[in-house]
């Protein structure tokens, strides 16, 4: 069809989000090197427009602050050629600890970042 593939969009917001946590220093080793891993739960893609094979794509990626023990990321996918929107999505993903227990509180440490990037005072 010469369109690309709809799975491939969940990649590119995996790109997205591990620019974000690198750029941000909240990225998966991060977390995991804190003891916590983070599934994603929920995940809402709405796609606009196709990207063809070959087209550029820019994916900017916002944290979403909340008050839950969740880290929650909306993402907006444009073809770089023509700056269309082509997909906005929204991802939330929830801590897990080492046993895989869910944490319903809020990690201290992910505390300390939000403060760090001006989220929290």
């Amino acid at each position: 069809m010469g369109i690309v593939w709809h799975g491939n969009y969940l990649r590119y917001i995996e790109d997205g989000r591990e620019n974000f946590g690198r750029e941000h220093g909240i990225g998966y080793m991060d977390l995991y090197e804190r003891g916590f891993k983070v599934p994603i739960v929920k995940l809402n893609i709405n796609h606009k427009k196709s990207l063809r094979y070959g087209d550029e794509m820019i994916v900017q990626t916002t944290y979403i602050d909340n008050p839950a023990a969740k880290i929650m990321f909306k993402f907006i996918l444009t073809n770089a050629s023509n700056g269309e929107v082509v997909a906005t999505c929204e991802s939330t993903q929830v801590f897990v600890n080492e046993k895989d227990d869910l944490q319903l509180i809020i990690p201290e440490f992910f505390n300390d970042w939000r403060r760090k990037v001006g989220f929290i005072d």
